[in-house]
């Protein structure tokens, strides 16, 4: 009876050690192993199509998933209201984020726009909620919306003149973009509480379904299987879809909410960095300073002062 005190300590020490741990190098790991999924990606799509190699990712994601359910046992959702809102989820983020998103980088746009493009979310977010969750928008949201789209179209120009054939990867990049807002609002709006590994093996597995017959249907699905191509789904499936998720969830467990969000202003920054050493792309300096200003507006319009 008397090592109950000291266990419970040991306990608290090492919670403590775990926490510290989250919030001093979690940040950091998960901003390399987010940010790093644009470029490879786009390195893997030198050796399948987009839709072929985005089902060959979600097979895999769906298997190790299975594996993880197996041993876990977690609990499934109860109701089948809760089954359709993980499968629009999952249409919404797996078919039309990822798949648009890399339909978008076979097209030809860089990494570094991508990022940027898709980094609006949370401005768009915040433009639609008053309408669709009811939410009110301030002057300062408006502000930052609007340097936002000041960045990420002067990141655009700055890279050269938009002709008909460059204009398709960034409305594909676009359509990215609606993908996760709408994720966003419909799961704010509509979502349930749900296990994270019940949850995205069901989206995982709605982008399988989804993805695949229309792979087979309109792409050659031959995949050069090299070894760059197999680390790249060893990364995209176990750096992206796992560990970086899980720490995700950490942090946010954590009480770090607030510090996450900000991280993804950090996200387009760090992609152009990776997709430099990663694929040789070079970003005019007047890109630079356009992509400054949509990072601060995206930061000034979710922005949240403490209470």
């Amino acid at each position: 009876m008397a090592q109950a005190p000291q266990v419970d300590r040991e306990r608290g020490t090492s919670s403590q050690r775990e926490r510290r741990w989250l919030t001093t190098f979690g940040p950091v790991i998960f901003l390399l192993l987010w940010s790093a999924g644009f470029p490879i990606a786009k390195t893997g799509l030198h050796y399948a199509s987009p839709l072929t190699f985005l089902s060959i990712r979600f097979a895999l994601s769906v298997g190790v998933l299975l594996a993880v359910c197996m041993f876990k046992r977690p609990q499934w959702p109860g109701t089948a209201r809760a089954w359709t809102h993980l499968v629009v989820v999952g249409f919404l983020v797996q078919v039309m984020y990822f798949g648009l998103s890399y339909l978008s980088m076979t097209a030809g746009i860089a990494t570094s726009v991508l990022a940027l493009i898709v980094s609006l979310q949370p401005i768009l977010v915040g433009v639609l909620a008053p309408k669709f969750v009811g939410e009110r928008i301030g002057a300062r949201r408006w502000a930052g919306l609007l340097l936002g789209l000041a960045g990420a179209a002067g990141v655009i120009v700055a890279r050269g003149p938009l002709h008909a054939e460059s204009l398709g990867p960034v409305l594909l990049a676009v359509g990215a973009l609606i993908g996760i807002t709408g994720a966003m609002l419909y799961e704010k709006r509509l979502g349930t509480a749900q296990d994270p590994l019940t949850s995205n093996l069901v989206q995982y597995s709605v982008g399988f379904v989804f993805c695949a017959p229309m792979a087979l249907a309109f792409e050659h699905t031959q995949v050069q299987w090299t070894p760059t191509l197999v680390a790249t789904l060893a990364y995209l499936v176990i750096g992206n879809s796992l560990i970086a998720i899980t720490l995700l969830l950490a942090m946010t467990r954590a009480g770090k909410v607030s510090q996450v969000a900000s991280l993804f202003f950090f996200v387009p920054p760090a992609a152009a960095v990776l997709a430099y050493f990663f694929l040789g792309e070079v970003l005019p300096s007047m890109a630079w300073w356009a992509m400054g200003v949509a990072v601060l507006g995206v930061a000034i319009a979710t922005w949240t002062p403490r209470k």
